[in-house]
């Protein structure tokens, strides 16, 4: 293998998908939002990601709308007041 060629902060970081409850030990150089203890006993930065490959519909195949924001209910509030129909 070549020398120098990887970044020199890369290091295995514990990324938490909040949407599915998966955890993954990958190699990166993202910088952590903190510390969590992997299944091994050590300790790892820790990355909290909202959606991943365990959680995606593509990868999943389940056809899920992922609305944390609450943004279709403003949509319908906000249709129902210019119809003037509540739905």
């Amino acid at each position: 293998m070549k020398a120098d060629i990887h970044p020199k902060n890369f290091r295995p970081v514990i990324f938490d998908d909040v949407e599915s409850g998966t955890r993954f030990l990958i190699g990166s150089t993202v910088k952590g939002t903190g510390t969590a203890t992997w299944d091994d006993g050590k300790e790892y930065d820790r990355v909290v990601v909202e959606i991943s490959s365990a959680s995606h519909p593509f990868y999943t195949g389940k056809k899920v709308t992922i609305d944390r924001a609450g943004r279709v209910e403003r949509f319908k509030t906000r249709a129902s007041k210019k119809t003037g129909s509540a739905k």
